[in-house]
């Protein structure tokens, strides 16, 4: 797997569709991390995922078609790409995109205390800073729970000014946060959202056992074999 680095706080990408081909679709919800009966809408919450990674089998971790990101492990569908949000300066990665034709799911994970969530707190302040910046925020009830429908104002490269649509997803679990922002034609049409909301139920976080300050981003690193590719490009 070859990644490529852009600009400073940009992404390093894969140079295709690393899941597989189309006839592999049924294969990727495989291991521990089942979404049976997510596809129906029927669950709602961490049952049916994402999980911790104290809920899941090594075996599972370890699967074929996993992707081990640190503090993420992740599964993709058939076509769909993995981009890196990397700080160029650090060489720290930032976010996890996963980008399937026109959509994409951003993926961020964070500490939270051993005794309450923080999702409820930190949703309020995502709303907040949307209507500062001129835009709305509204609440809703999804699959995963609370979620946020967020409009704003976007400038594009050539200074033209357009609304952009997102959901953003927190999911709290076992001493973590997991923010996920659905973009593009998966934000706006129900009917383009069940493979996100798929590949979201497949991730598995792996908080750790060492103390963290609530909202400290959880590690994430570029997947095996990656780093030593970048770097001969560089």
């Amino acid at each position: 797997m070859i990644f490529r680095r852009k600009g400073k706080n940009d992404e390093a990408e894969t140079t295709g569709g690393f899941f597989g081909d189309e006839e592999d679709a049924a294969d990727t919800a495989d291991g521990g991390a089942s979404d049976e009966g997510a596809e129906a809408g029927t669950p709602v919450g961490r049952s049916a995922g994402p999980f911790d990674s104290t809920e899941v089998d090594a075996a599972t971790l370890e699967a074929e078609d996993r992707i081990d990101l640190g503090a993420l492990v992740i599964t993709g569908m058939p076509g769909m790409e993995l981009r890196l949000q990397v700080d160029e300066a650090s060489g720290e990665v930032q976010a996890v995109l996963l980008v399937l034709e026109d959509s994409a799911l951003e993926l961020r994970a964070f500490a939270a205390p051993k005794t309450s969530g923080i999702w409820a707190e930190v949703r309020r302040e995502i709303a907040a800073e949307a209507t500062r910046m001129g835009g709305t925020a509204s609440e809703t009830e999804g699959p995963f729970g609370t979620e946020l429908v967020l409009v704003v104002p976007v400038e594009d490269p050539e200074g033209q000014i357009f609304s952009q649509t997102s959901r953003v997803i927190g999911i709290d679990g076992p001493r973590w946060l997991l923010r996920a922002t659905v973009l593009g034609r998966a934000a706006v049409e129900p009917e383009a959202a069940p493979p996100m909301e798929h590949s979201l139920r497949n991730v598995v976080v792996v908080r750790g056992t060492e103390p963290m300050a609530p909202r400290e981003s959880l590690a994430l690193r570029l997947p095996a074999g990656a780093q030593a590719a970048t770097e001969e490009e560089a």
